[in-house]
């Protein structure tokens, strides 16, 4: 016998086996390269297996055995170090395939799976004996549990056949039972048909009466119900008139008062306005003086007109709001996109209505700014400036709109002034008796 690398007394290395591993043979095969795994060093270890170096033994037998099969089979080196590991492991089972003569009472897979990694004089007939054995025991087993499959089956064929006996017996002796009772059923069955034929025809007769009579109470009910509704809708509209009728008293004498009182009070103002204007002493008028000339050192009419004021001259605007009991209207976006346009529209109206307060400071003139409603996403959390009223219209209702609502509120007489660069709202507060003034204008003045 030629010495092998493991220091056995034969070499089988240029044995070949010719068909793959039985599986319980690789299973024993990788068991013994990872237990093995652990006595070897990290340069001892082919590359492919360095990386499961730190696995436990049954870990690296789950995730690493088909590289540890691979490398065992491809690499010789490999497999001498492994068979060294476990020849100092199994020294006996060693000694025996060594020498030719496995233990008779050691278990093949372990032989076998021994021999492959060791390799001695004869291996390959110890793996396929092995793996013909396992098949053998396979096929053994597998007999043994047929055959008690089988006679369990038996057993239980055996009690499903003398349960379906007793069942039989018990289900004859209750169908027996049950025959007879059905005929009795049938009998008292004919018997309550007779009494249910008699039954309906009486239930019909009561039910036609019963028809009968709902029809008529219905036919009542529903003329009443009529009447009723015809009555509280009578009643609701006379209420509806009546409310009507006094609100619209209560609101006409409110307004008319309201614009009577304002009315009154722009005509005391205007008098002593101009009674302070004029300061004149009290004298009587000469006929002569009611002729119209031009008298030395006064203007002519040219000179006036030269000294008029420009539609684009700020001081129109403080003319105008210097009337007594004067009103400025604003449209708002109006007058802010005319302005500072490239602001976001928080801070157009901001910056706006502080102007505005600071006018409405400087004048005493009463001051309304309108904006659109429409240009907003939510509600408007604003407290308004000291004497600015700010208002927003109402879905629907255009700024413009609610402009020429405040125009038409106010009584005949009172000055109003409404700063708006759009042509249409321009004219139409006109029309309605209100002096129109360009946005340029009361941008001018709040500068």
């Amino acid at each position: 016998m030629v010495e092998t690398a493991g220091g056995g007394p034969g070499d089988g290395a240029a044995e070949v086996l010719d068909r793959p591993l039985p599986d319980g043979v690789r299973r024993r095969v990788v068991q013994i390269v990872s237990d093995g795994f652990g006595g070897l060093v990290l340069a001892e270890l082919p590359a492919q297996l360095r990386q499961y170096a730190r696995f436990a033994p049954n870990r690296r037998a789950k995730f690493a055995g088909n590289a540890m099969a691979a490398a065992l089979e491809s690499d010789a080196l490999f497999r001498q170090r492994i068979a060294e590991k476990f020849r100092e492991a199994q020294p006996e089972l060693s000694g025996a395939l060594d020498s030719g003569s496995p233990p008779p009472a050691a278990d093949p897979l372990d032989v076998a799976a021994a021999a492959y990694v060791l390799r001695p004089v004869g291996w390959v007939k110890l793996v396929a004996a092995a793996g013909e054995e396992a098949l053998r025991a396979d096929a053994e087993r597998a007999d043994e549990e047929s055959r008690a499959e089988l006679e369990r089956l038996r057993e239980e064929l055996d009690r499903a056949r003398e349960h379906g006996r007793t069942e039989t017996e018990r289900l004859r002796a209750e169908l027996d039972a049950s025959k007879r009772e059905a005929e009795s059923l049938h009998r008292k069955l004919r018997s309550a048909l007779s009494d249910v034929k008699r039954g309906e025809a009486a239930l019909r007769k009561v039910h036609g009466e019963t028809e009968a009579a709902r029809a008529e109470a219905q036919a009542q009910v529903s003329a009443a119900e009529s009447e009723s509704r015809r009555l509280k809708a009578r009643l609701g509209e006379a209420e509806a008139a009546l409310e009507a009728t006094r609100k619209a008293a209560r609101e006409g004498r409110s307004v008319e008062d309201m614009r009577v009182r304002l009315l009154l009070d722009t005509v005391l103002d205007a008098a002593q306005g101009l009674r302070r204007e004029l300061a004149l002493p009290p004298v009587s008028v000469r006929p002569a003086e009611t002729v119209d000339a031009v008298e030395p050192g006064r203007m002519t009419p040219k000179d006036i007109a030269n000294r008029a004021l420009s539609e684009h001259d700020p001081a129109i605007l403080d003319q105008l709001l210097a009337l007594p009991q004067a009103h400025l209207v604003v449209d708002g976006y109006n007058v802010t996109k005319t302005g500072y346009p490239q602001m976001p529209l928080e801070k157009q109206r901001l910056r706006l209505l502080g102007q505005l307060s600071q006018l409405a400071a400087q004048t005493g003139a009463e001051v309304t700014c309108v904006f659109d409603g429409a240009e907003l996403v939510a509600p408007v959390l604003l407290a308004p400036p000291r004497g600015v009223r700010v208002l927003f219209s109402k879905p629907g209702v255009t700024a413009d709109e609610l402009i020429r609502q405040l125009v038409r509120a106010e009584p005949p007489g009172r000055p109003v002034i409404v700063a708006s660069t759009d042509r249409e709202v321009a004219d139409g507060v006109a029309r309605a008796g209100a002096r129109p003034v360009a946005s340029v204008v009361l941008l001018k003045r709040l500068s």
